[in-house]
């Protein structure tokens, strides 16, 4: 039985074994996170890697319904821990309880971001977010300021993880080989246990200024501010970021841009 993938999907099944053991190696368990939650595993070519660490507790998550019955047939040890669910559907705490868990994977490239973006919504049980995006999404996640890559999910991930970019994934290793590269990030949860600033407000302000990245910082962000007094639009209006756009500014700069609206 093999599975046939499915474009609708965003399935590319990885077979270079060489590739799934490098991934499956790069997983650090960061902060002793022994629990790990594969999406879109598929026929479980990096699963079998994971398994080879018996520390690891594995679980498997896929809405493909050939998918997981090809691995209720060749992964006897997942038993009980092979879900047929959508992981931007599900709550992850009714599955995963309220333990730590890392997420995993070879991730469709149609939902790469979304998966991310839900990451954060549990970044207080998720230390460690390891796997392969479309090469140019690895890279924006991992990209620093100052460049047309740094965007939106650079600077929300950046402001709870770590990111490393690991190594470049050529199209031929994939069945079927996709048109583009793929690459390898790891994002471990930084020391930041929360923001000195309203976590909402902050995205708030991310995805507003992004939005109109052609714009200066106080072209975009007069919306925000809309009920503020005049002198406290000119107050905010005479600080330096106001002139700049988006992309220079940093994680921390986003902060204390967040904390210049929240004060007032």
């Amino acid at each position: 039985m093999t599975v046939k993938a499915k474009k609708h999907l965003g399935q590319h099944f990885l077979t270079d074994k060489n590739i799934c053991a490098k991934i499956a190696n790069t997983y650090g368990a960061h902060e002793g996170c022994k629990r790990v939650l594969e999406i879109g595993p598929g026929m479980g070519a990096l699963t079998e890697f994971l398994l080879k660490d018996e520390s690891l507790e594995v679980w498997v998550m896929d809405v493909d319904t050939e998918s997981i019955a090809y691995l209720n047939d060749h992964f006897p040890k997942l038993k009980g821990r092979i879900l047929e669910m959508d992981f931007l559907r599900v709550k992850l705490e009714d599955v995963m309880g309220t333990e730590p868990f890392s997420v995993v994977g070879n991730f469709p490239y149609n939902i790469s971001s979304q998966i991310l973006f839900k990451c954060i919504d549990y970044k207080d049980q998720i230390p460690e977010i390891m796997g392969m995006f479309q090469k140019e999404v690895a890279e924006r996640v991992a990209e620093k300021p100052g460049s047309k890559q740094y965007g939106i999910l650079s600077v929300l991930l950046q402001a709870y993880y770590d990111i490393d970019y690991c190594f470049t994934v050529d199209e031929h290793v994939f069945n079927p080989p996709p048109k583009v590269k793929s690459g390898v990030i790891r994002c471990v949860r930084n020391e930041r246990k929360a923001l000195p600033c309203s976590d909402e407000l902050f995205k708030r302000i991310v995805k507003t200024t992004f939005n109109q990245r052609r714009k200066t910082i106080w072209n975009t962000i007069k919306p925000l501010i809309s009920n503020f007094s005049d002198e406290e639009k000119e107050t905010i209006k005479a600080h330096p970021f106001m002139s700049l756009r988006p992309e220079v500014l940093s994680v921390e700069q986003f902060i204390e841009l967040t904390q210049l609206i929240e004060r007032k």
